[in-house]
């Protein structure tokens, strides 16, 4: 685990962002940890949150051209990151989002900020079903230009209601690499090595072992 992953795993239970309970997911399970990115709401927490998306792309080597953030919350997302790839890492990268409704007037078109064009670098907070990534995919290719990836904070790695995680149906699908700032086996990782946290170890991993890839 690198430095910046085990920062984002403190920052996102300080935050409130990532706890550890029960909790009834969209999906009906009862999982024993809950990751909900919205608490990430304050100037300063999504400063910081840009650092470790940033720190991500560059560890990832994955080349591309511009950052897209899907509407809406991949929108600050992308724009926190770009600002901290300037900042901390020297890279002046383009970046875009899509409107959820196209505008008839003014800058018109359901696209915002730079042109969507070459190689397309995806970021959102996490992927549940992989339907938001799809509808993504339509834009990116509706602009003749390529998806070179994407990056999430969380990576679960849960199956769906087959034997695959919704992510790796997206990386089958559109032959795409999925990476993540974190992923459950970092999570685990890290409780196993704190000891106020380390009670919760039990339940994730028997979690895991039911639901896991």
């Amino acid at each position: 685990m690198q430095p910046y992953q085990r920062e984002f795993i403190r920052f996102a239970i300080d935050r409130g962002v990532l706890r550890f309970g029960e909790f009834t997911l969209k999906s009906g399970r009862t999982s024993p940890y809950f990751f909900n990115a919205g608490l990430f709401n304050t100037g300063s927490a999504l400063a910081q949150l840009g650092r470790f998306y940033a720190a991500a792309i560059v560890d990832s080597k994955i080349p591309f051209d511009v950052l897209f953030g899907p509407a809406y919350k991949g929108i600050p997302l992308a724009a926190a990151t770009a600002v901290q790839l300037a900042e901390h890492h020297g890279l002046d990268v383009p970046w875009c989002f899509n409107r959820k409704e196209a505008k008839a007037h003014g800058e018109g078109g359901s696209l915002v900020g730079s042109p969507l064009a070459g190689d397309v670098l995806i970021i959102d907070d996490v992927i549940t079903a992989g339907t938001a990534i799809r509808e993504v995919m339509q834009i990116i290719q509706g602009q003749q230009a390529k998806a070179a990836g994407v990056l999430i904070a969380l990576n679960r790695q849960e199956r769906g209601n087959g034997e695959l995680s919704a992510i790796q149906e997206v990386e089958r699908d559109f032959g795409i690499p999925v990476v993540s700032i974190v992923s459950l086996t970092q999570v685990l990782q890290f409780l196993a090595d704190d000891p106020a946290l380390k009670q919760h170890l039990p339940a994730v991993e028997a979690y895991r072992a039911q639901f896991g890839i």
